[in-house]
This record gives C-alpha cells, sequence and structure tokens, in this order.
C-alpha cells in the first residue's frame, strides 16, 4: 500500500483551522441568505425547472409546435440570471471565494496530517525499463505527437519509438512488441488506443504507460497525470512507480474507462455525427426518447433486483466515477476497487428532465427519481436487437447480450514518480460531516487513524455520508472486513 508524501505537515492544523471557519461563514451566508429572500430562491428553482422542460420539449418534439414553448423559456431564463445575479451578485462572489478557500485549506490539511491517502494498492517504485517500447498515434490530439516531437524524446531517454501508420493495426505493433522482448510498452495516443495497448500488456503481463497524446485524455486525467506535459509522462519509463489497476470487459470487448448505452451511443452510430453533431441530435432524439422504430431498449436489473426496460442512459465504468453535478462522468477516486460502478437514468418527459437538472444544479443529481447508481462485479444488459455502444469513445454495435465483468488487478501500470498519482476527485474535499469531522480532530491535534481508502476521507454520496460498497466497490468493503478482524 502507497502512501502520500507528507510535505509541510507543520501548516495542517492551521489550514484545517481556516477550513472549518470557512465553512461556519459558508453556512451562515447561506442560511442569512434564505432567510432574507425565500422568494428568490423558490423563483431561481421554479426558473431553472421551467428553461430545462422547455429546452428538453424543444429538443424531443418535430414539428413548430415545439417553438410555441420558447418564449417561456426565455422568460424563465431571463428570470433565473435576473434573481441570482441581480441582487445577490456579491452574495455569489462571496460564496465562489470561501468555497474556493475551504476547498484549499482543507486539503492541505487532510493530504498532509492524515495518513493513507491513496490512489491504488501494490504501488512500488519501478526499476528503469530495459526494452521500453512507445506505440505512437501521430493522428492522435489533432497531431501531438509530432507537435512535442515524441519520437525523438523518446530515444533520447532509450525508448524504442514505434510508429502507427495509416490503416496500421495497433494490435499487431503491440503483440509483436511484447513478443520481441518488450517489458515495458507505452501509448502516445487517445483513450481507445489505450485501452487496446492495456489488452494487449494485461495479457503478456507487461507494465503499461499512458501518454496523453489524445484529445481529452481521461485515463491519464484518472492516472493523475498531466495532461498538459505529454513530453513529461515519459519519465515513467526511467524513473517511475508501478500500480496494479483494473480492467473491465464486455463480450471479451477490454476497456479502460467507461461503455456508454443508450441516447449517446444511439446518435455517435450515426453518420452524419462527425461534422454534424448538434443536427444529428435533434433529429434523432424525438424517436429515441418517444418510441418506434428508434426507440432505445435496454433492459436489465437495477440495484434492488427489479428490473428496468425504459432506461433512457446506461453507462458502465471500470471502477465507479464520482458524480455529483450533471458535468458528464466526472473522475474516479480509485482504480482498484474491483468492481463496475453502473449509472442509468430515465429520462422520458420534461418532468423528469426538469427535476434531474435542477437537482443537478445544487449537486444532488443522484437523488432525483430518474438516476441511480450502483457497484457491482457483473452488470447483464439485454435486448431484442443488436445494441449500440460506445466502448472509450469508439463506436460498436454489440449482441445482447452484453455481459460487463471487472478484471481486478490485472493491468501494471507506470506513471511517473513526480505525478501526483490523483485524479481531481481523488484530492477533492468536500463539506459533507465525514470531512468536517476530519478537519476538527486535525484542527485539536488529535491523531487520524488511517482511513482504508480514498473513499473514507472525502468522497460522498450526495447525501453527506459515504456509500462504501456504492462508491468504493466490493474490494474496499471486503479488505476493510478482514481488516478489522470481522470475520476468521
Amino acid at each position: 500500500m502507497s502512501l502520500s508524501p507528507f510535505r509541510s505537515p507543520k501548516l495542517a492544523r492551521p489550514a484545517a483551522i481556516v477550513a472549518l471557519l470557512a465553512a461556519v461563514v459558508i453556512a451562515f451566508a447561506v442560511l442569512n441568505t434564505v432567510v432574507q429572500s425565500p422568494d428568490d430562491l423558490i423563483a431561481a428553482l421554479l426558473s431553472l425547472g421551467a428553461v430545462s422542460a422547455c429546452t428538453w420539449f424543444v429538443l424531443t418534439r418535430h414539428g413548430v409546435r415545439r417553438w410555441l414553448v420558447l418564449p417561456v423559456g426565455v422568460l424563465a431564463l431571463v428570470i433565473l440570471i435576473g434573481t441570482t445575479l441581480g441582487d445577490h451578485l456579491q452574495f455569489f462572489l462571496l460564496l465562489a471565494v470561501l468555497l474556493t478557500l475551504f476547498g484549499v485549506t482543507a486539503r492541505h490539511a487532510v493530504r498532509h496530517k492524515a495518513p493513507g491517502r491513496m490512489v491504488t494498492r501494490h504501488a512500488q517504485p519501478a526499476s528503469r525499463a530495459l526494452g521500453g517500447v512507445l506505440i505512437i498515434n501521430p493522428r492522435s490530439g489533432g497531431g501531438k505527437a509530432e507537435r512535442f516531437d515524441l519520437a525523438t524524446e523518446a530515444q533520447k531517454r532509450g525508448i524504442e519509438p514505434v510508429l502507427l501508420e495509416d490503416g496500421g493495426n495497433l494490435g499487431e505493433l503491440a503483440e509483436r512488441a511484447c513478443s520481441c522482448g518488450a517489458d515495458v510498452i507505452g501509448m502516445a495516443g487517445g483513450d481507445g488506443s489505450q485501452a487496446l495497448l492495456a489488452s494487449v500488456a494485461m495479457e503478456h503481463d507487461v507494465a503499461h504507460v499512458c501518454v496523453p497524446a489524445g484529445t481529452r485524455n481521461h485515463f491519464a486525467l484518472d492516472l493523475g497525470l498531466d495532461r498538459n506535459d505529454v513530453v513529461g509522462a515519459l519519465d515513467a519509463f526511467t524513473d517511475g512507480v508501478e500500480h496494479r489497476i483494473d480492467l473491465a470487459s464486455v463480450n471479451e470487448h477490454v476497456f479502460i474507462n467507461n461503455a456508454s448505452l443508450g441516447l449517446y451511443a444511439e446518435v455517435v452510430q450515426s453518420q452524419a455525427y462527425r461534422n454534424a453533431k448538434l443536427r444529428t441530435w435533434k433529429r434523432m432524439l424525438p424517436e429515441m426518447v418517444r418510441g418506434g422504430d428508434g426507440a432505445i431498449e435496454l433492459h436489465f436489473d437495477g440495484p434492488d433486483a427489479r428490473p428496468w426496460r425504459d432506461a433512457t442512459l446506461v453507462v458502465v465504468s471500470n471502477n465507479p466515477y464520482f458524480i455529483k453535478r450533471l458535468r458528464g462522468v466526472g473522475t474516479r477516486p480509485r482504480l482498484d476497487t474491483g468492481g463496475l460502478g453502473i449509472l442509468a437514468a430515465r429520462m422520458t418527459n420534461a418532468r423528469t428532465v426538469a427535476h434531474l437538472v435542477a437537482l443537478g444544479a445544487i449537486g444532488q443529481a443522484l437523488r432525483s427519481r430518474g438516476m441511480r447508481q450502483w457497484s457491482s462485479g457483473e452488470f447483464v444488459v439485454s435486448g431484442s436487437r443488436p445494441i449500440a455502444i460506445g466502448l472509450d469513445g469508439e463506436a460498436f454495435e454489440l449482441t445482447p447480450p452484453l455481459r460487463f465483468v471487472s478484471l481486478p488487478g490485472v493491468l501494471r501500470v507506470r506513471v511517473p514518480r513526480l505525478a501526483k498519482g490523483q485524479s481531481p476527485t481523488a484530492a477533492r474535499i468536500s463539506l459533507s460531516r465525514r470531512n468536517l469531522a476530519l478537519l476538527l480532530q486535525i484542527a485539536v491535534g488529535r491523531p487520524i487513524h488511517e482511513p482504508v481508502s480514498q473513499q473514507e476521507v472525502g468522497v460522498d454520496d450526495g447525501a453527506g455520508d459515504v456509500d462504501e460498497l456504492a462508491v468504493g466497490g466490493p474490494r474496499v468493503v471486503a479488505e476493510e472486513v478482514e481488516r478489522r478482524g470481522l470475520v476468521d
């Protein structure tokens, strides 16, 4: 088990005190505003709901009638902006400053005083690669590899660069490199390429290095890499730390981030999507949510064993994501929980969307009746026809049933020793009861016991408490039971 280095521990206690004071002022400011201006709060919430409902109606209806709600939506937007920014601009600026102050000081206090803030278990220093190979996709990320001259930089470090030519087979290149004795193999490309290389590295049990030369580089973000430091990622070959992390698969297709089913997957299958994204969404969305030939058909059992037949969107991830607001799927606190993260949403009419958007705006998206999140080692989706699926951003169509399984600890991954090694979620400290109690312990000088996982010190489920199984995954719970001696 790897522990975070303790830098500047003397400032941890003052930082905790400042964070607690900021939390008190935040609570007082919010309560005072609610008491003095309850009408404004109600107006803002109603306006937000009206804007989201009108937007959904416009997107999911055909013909002239969908534009009849446009004036209502514009009026609601004006009221929302006027209510939130008109008389309360100073309040929102103060709140932003205080939340930033709390985040910075609380993160410093916990990171440097509480032991055990780790990303993965089984981390150890790695020796210099003796037969390092870097496969480079020169087209990824708009030509990042050429801009950063990755081939030359790799050669400087004794790494053999291999270019993926147009029409080349990445899997064959990776297999050849492993068969020729590569002990560390890297990929400079997007997440789809990283997934394919990871599957080969897993089969040959060689270490994998992620070089963020793609467009979004979500995998690199969750590994704690600096996505702007493309060349610096090569240091993992020469001065790195090795971790054991999980992968996931669906019907023998390996993925490193997530698989999306439903709305997103259906739309990206369209040939017109690349050149006309918004137009394609507007054309296909009404049929998918209202039924007919284009309706989404996903059948599966929820966390309570009740069948789902009307899900509009399903995201299955390699380890659970931390989701609080509706800004994509977020990032993952851990990559070694041994479980899949499953997010399912129903968005069948304007009312459910309005409710979901309103809760998402205040950081409580998972409280919506139309959205559920849970974790499991296996997940099965059935249907009567081939199902469109997006795997790490790549479009596929698979024959049901789709059987998702977690592959615990199958990938050896190396990151530079000086990389922060934490995703944004793993480094965050939220305003939850558990974190406030932890900060109070630090502030009064009480000893801090080692937490079992990242989830015990900062990731909550939106309700203020940590859900070990839903967020941390089954292996974290099993390890905790064994550690505390709860079983023989």
